[in-house]
């Protein structure tokens, strides 16, 4: 018999049986992740995150795992469902809390139901959902949403389980010799762009370097986090993310990857990356001086030649921004399930995705349409 269990921080789980049930090494599941948001402080209540990470139990042995919030907000999640909340709440619903499978602050596809890669794994998949389900149910919750599920977890889920897509943009390596070769796969007008672009950088007199995080000191770790910090907060943003966490990633070795300018000794910009054994994915990024070109220099095109240099598949540089096709970056579809527990709001937000579905399929026909690589 298989029994469900709920847990308040993620150390409840114990590591190694937590990592054993992931199906692949995407960094952002790992339990080193996790409990580091969790341990540095940048997982908190007050900012309407309460851990209730799900674990499936046969005979006191986890078999299936997924991260798991209890969220009193929809801050920091990137799959928008504000009009829904004022919906609910304009017809005298409570909204929050709701259920949230997802990984923190990351907008990055990836496992959300961790059962590893036996014969069962479809069946308790579907045990996970129907798990959130019922806790949803039994806690009278408005909602429950697992988000950036990659493909094939969305059996897992019934009709009730409300389907719904939305665009990144993506880099594809198709087998690139290096920057050179990439740059030639482009149309003129986009190689011409982005080598003006990098002309530009390389004209400061900025040394950019790609370093990874085990390869940085004390000081250089506090001196990208005040990057990110300073730059999250000059937009408005709340910077989530602790300088001590920041420190703590230099303990994931060189999963973690940065892309550093200085100017002498100073690092006055950086990009962070993380990777997995096929994929670069992008996440943050801090300057402290203002130069055309360079978060495009750091973003992408350091982060293009990392990927073409250690034969990654793709890269992933985060969530929106159509300005990354011309640079490369071609239309992937992100995908969620969402659970509404009223019957009537969810019949509403269903037509609601069908009109939306419909708008993002336009809207991918345009962007390949436009379409960086030469015809061949």
């Amino acid at each position: 018999m298989i029994e469900a269990r709920f847990h308040d921080r993620i150390d409840r789980i114990p590591a190694a049986a937590w990592d054993a049930l992931r199906p692949d090494d995407n960094p952002f599941l790992a339990h080193a992740f996790l409990h580091a948001l969790e341990r540095d402080g940048c997982i908190r209540e007050a900012w309407g995150w309460r851990p209730h990470h799900l674990g499936l139990y046969e005979q006191d042995r986890l078999v299936a795992a997924a991260p798991v919030y209890l969220k009193d907000n929809s801050h920091g999640e990137f799959v928008f469902d504000w009009s829904w909340a004022h919906a609910w709440e304009r017809a005298g619903g409570d909204y929050y809390p709701k259920l949230l499978g997802a990984v923190p602050y990351s907008p990055v596809p990836g496992p959300r139901l961790l059962v590893g890669t036996g014969a069962r794994a479809p069946t308790l998949r579907h045990a996970l959902a129907t798990a959130l389900r019922d806790e949803t149910d039994r806690r009278g919750l408005s909602s429950a949403h697992v988000n950036f599920l990659p493909a094939e977890e969305a059996a897992a889920f019934d009709a009730d389980w409300l389907a719904r897509f939305d665009v990144q943009f993506h880099w594809p390596n198709r087998g690139y010799r290096d920057f050179e070769d990439f740059l030639a796969a482009l149309n003129h007008k986009k190689r011409k762009n982005i080598r003006r672009e990098r002309a530009e950088v390389a004209a400061s007199g900025l040394a950019i370097e790609m370093r990874a995080g085990d390869t940085l000191s004390a000081d250089a770790w506090r001196s990208v986090h005040a990057l990110y910090r300073a730059t999250f907060e000059a937009k408005g943003n709340h910077a989530a993310l602790t300088a001590r966490f920041f420190a703590h990633l230099a303990e994931l070795g060189d999963t973690v990857q940065l892309a550093l300018a200085r100017d002498r000794d100073r690092i006055v910009a950086m990009a962070l990356f993380l990777r997995s054994g096929r994929v670069l994915y992008g996440r943050y990024w801090g300057s402290a001086v203002e130069l055309p070109g360079l978060h495009f220099e750091l973003c992408y095109y350091q982060g293009i030649d990392y990927a073409i240099g250690h034969g990654l598949e793709r890269f992933e540089p985060g969530a929106q921004g159509e300005h990354k096709l011309a640079r490369g970056f071609l239309p992937a579809r992100t995908h969620s399930r969402h659970y509404l527990a009223d019957a009537r709001l969810r019949d509403a937000v269903r037509a609601a995705l069908a009109r939306e579905a419909r708008a993002l399929e336009t809207y991918i026909d345009e962007c390949l349409a436009h379409s960086p690589y030469a015809q061949r």
